[in-house]
């Protein structure tokens, strides 16, 4: 087996041991925040980063419809003077928490992710975050971190290889922007039908 065939099948050898209850339980707190029109915060770090921006996106554009409210979705990895500002000024553990503490209404939600789970600046955000009441989400990989443990509602990618661990971060992330699309799509089904009965007696 060469290096490539190799990934591969680690890579699915990985996603097939994700707790999928895990995954649910993170969908119900997304489609909950919808709901009740919460805004949605992510943040991480190097690759995370990128997923967390990547994950802002598809919750924001993924799931339109042109008959629902959309969705809030933010990333805390986006706005870059204001990173650098808060890592010169003060320390970079804090670039997240500090937009958090302008950003953040009752009844948000507010993601991390970390490969290792250790990340001050995410831990932070999660601990700040479960001070106020928010809902907390921590999405992991090697054996959790700190992360996994404080978080209200943690997925944990059981695997050490951090390449690996991102790459089920980013199936993860394209799986629940487009279930959340679904969802709203479907939300939409019975008042789609009563409109057509209310037409259909005219």
């Amino acid at each position: 087996m060469n290096n490539l065939t190799s990934y591969v099948v680690q890579t699915c050898q990985t996603l097939e041991q994700l707790p999928l209850w895990e995954l649910q339980r993170v969908a119900d707190a997304i489609w909950e925040a919808y709901q009740r029109d919460a805004t949605i915060f992510v943040c991480g770090n190097g690759g995370s980063a990128a997923t967390a921006s990547h994950f802002a996106c598809d919750l924001s554009k993924w799931t339109i419809n042109p008959q629902a409210r959309r969705v809030r979705a933010i990333a805390l990895t986006d706005n870059v003077p204001l990173i650098t500002a808060w890592s010169n000024d003060q320390e970079y553990a804090d670039v997240f928490v500090e937009q958090l503490q302008a950003l953040y209404r009752d009844g948000d939600i507010i993601i991390a992710i970390s490969g290792s789970g250790n990340s001050a600046n995410v831990v932070r955000a999660i601990e700040w975050g479960n001070r106020v009441g928010a809902v907390t989400i921590g999405i992991t990989g090697r054996d959790g971190g700190r992360l996994y443990r404080i978080a209200k509602i943690g997925l944990h990618v059981k695997n050490n290889f951090m390449p690996l661990i991102e790459d089920i971060h980013s199936i993860v992330c394209h799986a629940l922007a487009v279930n959340l699309g679904r969802q709203i799509e479907a939300s939409l089904q019975p008042v789609i039908l009563q409109a057509k009965a209310v037409g259909g007696q005219q």
